[in-house]
């Protein structure tokens, strides 16, 4: 019998990554899933992705209450996490959060602060923190191998289709999707570039519509950073950029260089070379790109979803901190909240950011 038992809220696209991820691991099943949807069609499809038999629930109350059920993905739109988020907290569930935590600082910190006063944990989903390219860039950072760092760069040139916004009554709107290609689609990389670069203490930024009609949202973004230490960094973000390229980070300081695209190594140079190396230089030679959503959303796998919830089980059951818990999801939200309020007021804007200003 498995010790952890989810519920799945919203049957959209992500939801099917969350499902395939809970079915390989051995302590987890998905017990039921709640679907709003006219006809249920999209909660059948989830559920039947399930190792044994998933309910599908059409009232929140209804799955919160089962008490086979200890740990809650929120699948909704972006816009429409906190309502579902906190009654799960509230019901003594753990919570789970797909990308972005929410869409606006205080609304994460709702999320935090119910999570918190009910003593359940919270993990926000940012599955790319996992790829070995990831963590070996962690490593590198925290062990001092680039030196002093100088520049701290990521690039999302990704394509949407105007069908793809056209898709969901939700896409490309302020209110539920949150934000354009920054919130939605390069929140991953610009939580990987605090991570890996530290406190992001101001930004400066353009963003514009200029592919895509019939949404309120940005679909070109351009952002320069400041980092507590000094360094300095750019952020570029597009669905807007036809046929779409791989995600890039480069990391740079003065002992050292490295990129990762699409979560593989493709750049390796340090003044000091360390064993294995060598190992990541070779390796270069034979890469192939791994799985992309730079022209399709459903271009990734599950894989980086199945390791972070494998993260959060061992977090229950041991008492130790979550990789990527709530305090963690939100620095993405408010960096991003950030960008916009310089694009809309032409100025700089320094973090810590309120947004309720």
């Amino acid at each position: 019998m498995a010790r952890h038992g989810f519920g799945i809220v919203g049957c959209g696209m992500i939801a099917e990554y969350h499902a395939r991820a809970i079915a390989e691991l051995p302590d987890a099943r998905l017990v039921a899933v709640l679907d709003t949807s006219a006809g249920q069609d999209k909660g059948q499809r989830i559920a039947g992705l399930a190792t044994g038999p998933c309910a599908i629930e059409h009232e929140l109350a209804s799955l919160l209450a089962n008490p086979e059920i200890d740990i809650v993905c929120i699948c909704t739109p972006s816009g429409a996490h906190l309502d579902p988020a906190v009654a799960a907290a509230r019901a003594g569930k753990h919570v789970v959060v797909e990308k972005p935590l929410e869409i606006t600082v205080p609304r994460c910190d709702a999320i935090i602060s119910a999570c918190e006063q009910h003593q359940v944990r919270l993990c926000a989903i940012f599955p790319s923190r996992f790829s070995p390219a990831n963590q070996q860039l962690k490593q590198a950072v925290v062990t001092g191998r680039f030196g002093r760092l100088t520049l701290g760069d990521t690039h999302i040139k990704w394509w949407r289709t105007q069908e793809y916004y056209d898709s969901g009554g939700w896409r490309g709107t302020w209110a539920l999707d949150g934000g354009g290609a920054l919130m939605n689609q390069a929140i991953h990389n610009v939580d990987l570039i605090s991570w890996l670069m530290g406190e992001v203490v101001e930004v400066s930024a353009f963003t514009d519509t200029l592919a895509h009609e019939r949404i309120e949202v940005e679909d070109t973004a351009v952002a320069v950073l400041r980092f507590a230490s000094g360094a300095l960094g750019v952020i570029e973000a597009a669905t807007s950029a036809y046929p779409g390229l791989l995600k890039r980070i480069e990391i740079h300081g003065n002992r050292g260089s490295a990129r990762v695209e699409q979560d593989e190594i493709t750049l390796w140079e340090f003044q000091t070379k360390l064993p294995g190396d060598e190992d990541i230089s070779a390796a270069l030679e034979t890469r192939k790109p791994g799985n992309s959503g730079a022209s399709d959303p459903r271009g990734i796998g599950h894989e980086g979803h199945r390791q972070q919830l494998a993260d959060f089980l061992a977090a229950i059951d041991t008492g130790k901190p979550a990789a990527v818990d709530g305090r963690e999801g939100r620095k993405s939200v408010e960096i991003i909240r950030a960008i916009y309020r310089s694009a809309a007021t032409g100025r700089a804007v320094p973090l810590p950011f309120d947004d309720r200003s």
